[in-house]
């Protein structure tokens, strides 16, 4: 998909129109058009909004740190998110796990109040369980206390330049179609939606498409007696080893139950409850609405078909139950949108050094099986590439074919293999503290963020994270 280019005076936009949406009557025109497949839609004023600094698309991990860092700054930030809650993966996919958090500033600061909240299992910062709901209402708080607009169950759905600068883009509601004005906008959305529409080159999976890694959709579940399954739960902390993976591969096994995912294991939230993760959807383009819709449907059933065979085991199994299953399935692989620095594997292998760095990755690639078949041999695998510590550049999460466009998390420029390490969520947040710095910086000097020196962003990050 590609962004319209137009000239402003051009653009069919007015303040002044109707909050509603207003959708016309079918043209005889456009009822012509049905039978050769394609259908016309007519053009219409939209109510154009511009009061915002920095607007950021998508609230996951990498988008509320951004619009909360960017508010701290001074900018005025909207912030948009599909769903109906803050945190995406962290809350609306219910990933459950803290991977790759100890780094400064804003991951500390939310450790921290968690901590404070009694809603996270483990010590240190990494490998660090939590409790979802209260995830949800502190991302709210801090949002809110920053003086973010945030709108949920909105998505964006096209994007308008002048010239190469990317101006407006129209999101999609209850409220029907709306347009907004910005200086900067950071495309968080994990598949790079605001960066494709814009009319951004990326990829998606191994090199240009998909194949891409498997889809997981995890499930909350209540036991009866978690210390009498002990030996099946993930552990927790620094190390976030495998502490009993076997026994629950021996559970499962008495259960006459084989999960698409190879490595199943429990994670611990708290008390009771704990976090299953068992399933693998693969050869999913994210993409594509058709397949993502079967493959949720697909691991829905999945996991209750586990539950039920864990139940019938009866002991320490007897009255398992699903709390709850995530509104969206999570995704690994989406578009990584094509920025001014390109992350690759040499960058891992060789531990590369940035003037501009906004984090050090530490985390291993990690790519799971790409095919049910190869899940049988190995559930997931390094690519071979043994990691060093290695710096990700400013200049990654600056898309390199439109002007006034950032991104923060798994969607930044890189190729595959380098995806398949800081695709975590500990440097999404810090990806996101760095671009939402950069871009009201950018807003607020009236310039790009690929034109503002990195002598002037990163004692603005570094002041950020000190008081966070």
């Amino acid at each position: 998909m590609r962004a319209m280019d137009v000239p402003r005076r051009g653009f069919l936009l007015s303040a002044a129109a109707s909050t509603a949406a207003v959708s016309s009557l079918v043209t005889a025109e456009e009822a012509n058009l049905r039978g050769s497949g394609t259908f016309l839609e007519s053009s219409r004023q939209l109510p154009l909004n511009a009061d915002a600094d920095v607007i950021v698309c998508g609230a996951g991990p990498a988008g509320v740190t951004a619009a909360i860092s960017a508010a701290r700054l001074g900018a005025k930030v909207r912030l948009f998110e599909a769903h109906g809650a803050l945190g995406g993966v962290w809350t609306s996919s219910l990933l459950g796990y803290l991977l790759d958090f100890d780094k400064p500033g804003f991951n500390q600061e939310l450790v921290r109040r968690l901590r404070e909240r009694d809603a996270i299992h483990g010590e240190g910062m990494n490998g660090l369980a939590y409790q979802p709901e209260e995830m949800k209402l502190l991302l709210e708080e801090l949002c809110i206390q920053a003086g973010v607009k945030i709108q949920l169950h909105t998505r964006v759905t096209a994007a308008y330049r002048e010239g190469k600068a990317l101006r407006t883009i129209t999101t999609e509601s209850k409220s029907g179609r709306q347009a907004w004005q910005a200086p900067v906008f950071i495309d968080t959305t994990g598949d790079g939606d605001l960066g494709a529409l814009a009319g951004c080159d990326f990829e998606i999976g191994i090199e240009k498409e998909c194949p891409c890694q498997p889809m997981t959709m995890y499930a909350l579940l209540v036991v009866k007696n978690v210390d009498e399954i002990a030996e099946c739960i993930h552990g927790t902390g620094n190390n976030g080893q495998h502490v009993g993976p076997k026994a629950f591969q021996d559970t499962l096994k008495r259960a006459g139950i084989t999960p698409s995912y190879g490595h199943a294991c429990l994670f611990p939230v708290q008390g009771n409850l704990v976090l299953l993760m068992a399933n693998h959807e693969y050869g999913i383009n994210s993409t594509d609405a058709t397949q993502v819709t079967q493959a949720t449907i697909r691991a829905r059933a999945e996991l209750h078909t586990i539950v039920r065979g864990l139940r019938k085991l009866g002991g320490p199994w007897e009255g398992l139950q699903i709390a709850a299953t995530p509104e969206q399935i999570g995704i690994r692989d989406g578009r990584r949108i094509k920025g001014r620095y390109f992350m690759q594997k040499d960058d891992l292998l060789q531990g590369a050094r940035q003037e501009d760095a906004v984090v050090r990755a530490t985390f291993p690639v990690d790519i799971h099986a790409l095919s049910a078949e190869a899940n049988k041999k190995s559930a997931y695998n390094n690519g071979g590439v043994k990691t060093k510590p290695y710096d990700i550049p400013l200049r990654a999460l600056i898309a390199k074919d439109i002007d006034g466009l950032m991104m923060a998390g798994r969607c930044i420029s890189g190729d595959f293999i380098a995806h398949a390490s800081y695709r975590v969520t500990g440097n999404a947040v810090a990806m996101g503290e760095a671009a939402g710095v950069t871009a009201a910086v950018a807003a607020q000097s009236k310039g790009l963020p690929h034109n503002i020196p990195w002598a002037e962003v990163k004692p603005a990050i570094e002041k950020l994270r000190t008081s966070s």
